[in-house]
This record gives C-alpha cells, sequence and structure tokens, in this order.
C-alpha cells in the first residue's frame, strides 16, 4: 500500500460537497437516518457556524476530502462537567485501514480534552460491525445505555 500523506484540519464551508459525500456513503449504512442531501447541508452549515462547542474535523490527501469526523460539547451532570459527543466518522472506502480514521479520532479527542471535558461519547449503528469493532480495538466499550429518539 502507497505511503499517503494526509492532513487532518477543521473543515471548511467550502468542504460540504465533499463531506455531503461522505454522509451519503455512512448513511447509506446506518438504519436509523436516511439520505437527504438538503437536510445534510443544513446541518454541516450549522455545524460550521463559529461555535466554541463544535469541532467538524476532515481529512485531506492530494487536496481531497477522504474522511471526517464531528463533535459538539455538552454537559454531564453524571461527570460534573463536559461531555463530547462524536459523530460521523467515516472515511472513504478507498482509503480505509490506513490509519485515518484513528488520526480523526484522536484529533477530535484532542479537542475535546483541551476544552476541559471529561468524556467522550460515540454514536455508532450497532448493525454496522466493522465499526463497532474499529472502535472497540481502540479502547471504546459500549454502556448500558440506549439511544432514544423522538421527532420534533
Amino acid at each position: 500500500m502507497m505511503s499517503l500523506d494526509v492532513t487532518i484540519r477543521h473543515a471548511e464551508m467550502t468542504d460540504i460537497e465533499s463531506m455531503l459525500e461522505l454522509l451519503k456513503a455512512l448513511f447509506a449504512i446506518e438504519t436509523d437516518f436516511a439520505v437527504d442531501s438538503s437536510k445534510q447541508r443544513c446541518g454541516l452549515e450549522l455545524m460550521l457556524q463559529e461555535d466554541p462547542n463544535r469541532c467538524v474535523l476532515v481529512a485531506e490527501a492530494d487536496q481531497t476530502v477522504i474522511g471526517m469526523c464531528t463533535a459538539q460539547l455538552l454537559i454531564s451532570t453524571a461527570e460534573g462537567g463536559l461531555k463530547a459527543i462524536i459523530e460521523d466518522v467515516v472515511v472513504k472506502d478507498a482509503y480505509r485501514s490506513r490509519g485515518i480514521g484513528i488520526r480523526l479520532l484522536k484529533a477530535v479527542s484532542q479537542w475535546a480534552g483541551s476544552q476541559g471535558a471529561k468524556r467522550l461519547d460515540l454514536l455508532a449503528d450497532q448493525h454496522n460491525r466493522p465499526a463497532v469493532n474499529f472502535y472497540q480495538k481502540l479502547g471504546w466499550s459500549q454502556t448500558e445505555l440506549v439511544c432514544l429518539q423522538k421527532r420534533l
């Protein structure tokens, strides 16, 4: 496998089209979400507004976005401080197994720590076994909590 020069950086508005393609691939395998480019575009635009409680990172190689990860800070009463919720961890198929997902998670973890987060929560589709196995190999563990959802 060829060596690949990958940069992890904060996403910009000009990255939205590339991130939409990544989300399309991710949501195609997630059972709870459907691809709706207008909704995902709106969500990315909101995430990219300047706010110290949000972080959107991309992995870039040869001036092409090949991966992404998002995080948001919330207050955890259990922790008595901030926690970060990590979502949208995805790397293009052709670039997987090269440590890019690991680097994205490390960078977002460092961001969360620098913001004072005491815990990281990561949402993953339980049926996406390759993703769940990947996270578990990196030391993430499943909890007894269940994510419930209600649309407004």
